[in-house]
């Protein structure tokens, strides 16, 4: 079930994210500048997510921490 919530909210996202690209461009400028921030931000999320996917320190911690 949690998998299936997680699915239901990466593709309200990933729509979300499309929609807001879409609106941008009707304003070239800002739609310039708010694209380069899109991909800023997402380079920066995925910096995050290999980290965190690479660090063997934070999996031993989320397996031995006391629940």
């Amino acid at each position: 079930m949690e998998k299936t919530a997680y699915l239901i909210l990466i593709i309200v996202a990933i729509i979300w994210i499309i929609a807001w690209v879409v609106g941008m461009f009707e304003n070239v400028w800002l739609g310039i500048i708010g694209l380069v921030t899109i991909i800023g931000l997402g380079l920066l999320f995925i910096k995050a997510l290999t980290d965190r996917l690479a660090s063997k320190k934070d999996d031993k911690y989320s397996r031995d921490v006391k629940k």
